[in-house]
């Protein structure tokens, strides 16, 4: 995921950078043409394995190198990771999703954006990435200790926030859990249930919800001599 750094000083890396990006850029069309869900305006992850499936569907359109190289250049640019960020299913030619993303996937790409963010941005932007990290967990499913495990990277930095992301997460978890606790001993509906506790009802369903998933998330698997 790192990008190339440009040398303002001379005129020799600058071309060696642009060259790869115009040279892909007829292939890129085309792939756009042919596939304008994937490739269109709206970029879409794209399932594993799509070289070849790309390869045996137009097997004349494109060279082996050209296609691994727009390919490259496509799952780097910042619009697709965003995409992946967000944590959009992988997609076949057809545009329709066939996979989850990985978690692991996920989190690196939030990284990666904001990194690239961050250098355009004299704001600081941790904030935001942190609370993006808490959706990101909290849609994996995953406990704490299992997505840490996971995603953790060798950049003290990004673990750190990694950390209080987690522990957020932690405090919210706990907020939930205790607020079904409560909804199961009253027996009410979820909309009596909001009303009588002063929230919103459509808030109250999702943390509800949110602490149902947690506990699913928490509960080991049986083993084979259960």
């Amino acid at each position: 995921m790192n990008e190339t750094t440009e040398n303002p000083s001379t005129d020799k890396p600058k071309s060696r950078r642009r060259a790869p990006a115009e040279s892909n850029l007829p292939v890129l069309e085309k792939l756009a043409e042919l596939f304008p869900r994937l490739f269109g305006a709206q970029f879409l992850p794209l399932k594993r394995g799509i070289f070849q499936d790309l390869q045996l569907a137009h097997p004349d359109a494109f060279t082996t190198d050209a296609l691994k190289s727009a390919l490259s250049q496509h799952t780097r640019s910042t619009r697709y990771l965003s995409a992946v960020a967000q944590g959009l299913e992988r997609h076949d030619l057809q545009g329709e999703p066939v996979e989850a993303m990985a978690p692991e996937h996920v989190h690196h790409a939030l990284l990666e954006v904001f990194r690239r963010r961050q250098a355009r941005n004299s704001q600081d932007m941790r904030p935001t990435l942190r609370r993006r990290m808490v959706q990101a967990f909290e849609q994996s499913g995953l406990t704490p200790d299992a997505y840490a495990a996971l995603v953790r990277s060798r950049d003290e930095g990004s673990n750190l926030l990694l950390e209080e992301a987690l522990t957020e997460a932690r405090a919210g978890a706990a907020r939930d859990e205790a607020l079904l606790r409560a909804f199961e001993s009253a027996a009410h509906s979820v909309d009596a249930f909001a009303d009588m506790y002063g929230m919103d009802a459509g808030s109250a369903g999702l943390a509800l919800e949110r602490a149902r998933r947690a506990r699913v998330a928490a509960t080991p698997a049986p083993s084979a001599s259960d």
